[in-house]
C-alpha cells in the first residue's frame, strides 16, 4: 500500500469499541494518546465531535476525530472564526506507520472540512510529537504561538486555513 491509496472514512460506533481500546493499547499510540478514558456510548453520541474509522482497502487502520472548536468553553481555539474545526488521529497498526498514510487520510479529510465551509482547521499536538508536528507542516499547518497547557495536556496549538 502506498499514500496514494483511497481511503474510507466510516463513523465509529459502540461496535469499534473493541477495535479502539486495541489500537490504543499499542505503544506508538499511547506515547500520544490517553488511553485511560476508553470512548462509550455518551462520547459517541456528542454532537461536538465526529469520530472516524479509517479504512485502506476496506481494512481499518486508523482513528479520525474532527470536533467544533467552539463547543468547549474557554477551549484554546475558541478565537478561532466560526465554523472552525479541530482534528486529531492516530494510526492504529504498527505496520502502516511511516508509510505516509496518515498524511494522505488527513489531507483528505481536511478537503471535506473545507469544502463544507470550515474556514480553518486547527489541531494541537504534543510539542515534542516531531512526526506529527512535521506531517502538519507538510499539509499547510502553521504554529498558533507557543506551547501552552490545556486540560487536555501540553499541546502547540496549529492552523491550516483554507
Amino acid at each position: 500500500m502506498t499514500a496514494i491509496d483511497s481511503y474510507g472514512f466510516r463513523k465509529a460506533t459502540l461496535d469499534d469499541l473493541a477495535l479502539l481500546k486495541g489500537w490504543q493499547s499499542n505503544p506508538h499510540v499511547l506515547e500520544w494518546w490517553d488511553a485511560d478514558a476508553p470512548y462509550d456510548e455518551t462520547d459517541l453520541a456528542d454532537p461536538r465531535v465526529t469520530r472516524w474509522i479509517v479504512s485502506s482497502s476496506e481494512r481499518p487502520f486508523a482513528f479520525m476525530q474532527d470536533y467544533t472548536v467552539h463547543g468547549w468553553q474557554n477551549h484554546h481555539f475558541a478565537g478561532l472564526p466560526k465554523g472552525s474545526r479541530g482534528i486529531d488521529q492516530y494510526i492504529g497498526e504498527p505496520e502502516m506507520v511511516g508509510l505516509g498514510h496518515g498524511s494522505a487520510f488527513i489531507a483528505m479529510r481536511m478537503q471535506v472540512l473545507f469544502d463544507d465551509g470550515a474556514p480553518v482547521i486547527a489541531t494541537d499536538p504534543h510539542p515534542d510529537n516531531e512526526r506529527a508536528i512535521a506531517v502538519y507542516r507538510k499539509l499547510g499547518f502553521e504554529p498558533l504561538g507557543p506551547t501552552q497547557k490545556t486540560r487536555w495536556g501540553l499541546i502547540l496549538p496549529m492552523a491550516a486555513r483554507r
